[in-house]
C-alpha cells in the first residue's frame, strides 16, 4: 500500500510541477492589427505573441503582404497635370525585426512597404508623390513558424507623400 501511495504522490507532484512547464513553451499570436502610417505609406502591424517561455530573450517577427502603390506627378502649383497615375503591384513586401521577450511574451509593431516607384519619374518641373497604398494577404510570423492573419485585410489609404 505504501508503494501505491508513493506512486500516486509522485505522479500528482509531476502533474502539478511538470505540466505547466510543458504548456509554457507554446508560442502563439493573440492578435495582429494592421494600420497604415500616412506619413510614410508603410504597413504597420501591431501584434502580441505569448507562450514563448522564460528561456527566450528575443524573437524575430516578420510581416508579409501583397502591396500596391500609386504614384502621381504634380506641378509646382500642386495640380495634377494631364496623364494617368502609375500603379505598381501587387507585389510582395515584408519586414522583420527582433523583439524583446519578457515573461514569455512580446508586443510590438512590424513594418513593411511601401512599394517604390521603380524607374517611374516625372518630367522636369513636376514633383513625384505617393498617392495611395493598399495591402492584402497580410500575415505575421515568428521564427518558429507560428503565424496569424492580420486584420483588417485588405487595408488601403489615400496619402500624399512627396518622394
Amino acid at each position: 500500500m505504501s508503494r501505491v501511495l508513493k506512486l500516486l504522490l509522485f505522479t500528482g507532484l509531476f502533474l502539478v510541477i511538470g505540466m505547466p512547464a510543458a504548456f509554457a513553451d507554446s508560442p502563439h499570436f493573440l492578435f495582429a492589427n494592421n494600420s497604415i502610417d500616412t506619413s510614410t505609406g508603410a504597413l504597420n502591424t501591431a501584434f502580441k505573441e505569448v507562450g514563448l517561455g522564460t528561456g527566450t530573450t528575443s524573437v524575430n517577427i516578420t510581416v508579409t503582404a501583397d502591396a500596391t502603390a500609386t504614384y502621381q506627378c504634380y506641378n509646382k502649383a500642386g495640380n495634377k497635370p494631364q496623364g494617368v497615375p502609375k500603379t505598381f503591384g501587387p507585389s510582395g513586401v515584408s519586414g522583420s525585426a527582433n523583439f524583446a521577450v519578457r515573461n514569455g511574451q512580446t508586443t510590438g509593431t512590424a513594418v513593411a512597404g511601401p512599394l517604390g516607384p521603380g524607374t517611374f519619374g516625372c518630367p522636369s518641373g513636376q514633383l513625384l508623390f505617393l498617392d495611395e497604398v493598399c495591402y492584402s494577404n497580410t500575415f505575421v510570423m515568428d521564427e518558429f513558424g507560428n503565424k496569424l492573419h492580420a486584420t483588417p485585410d485588405p487595408i488601403c489609404a489615400t496619402v500624399h507623400i512627396k518622394i
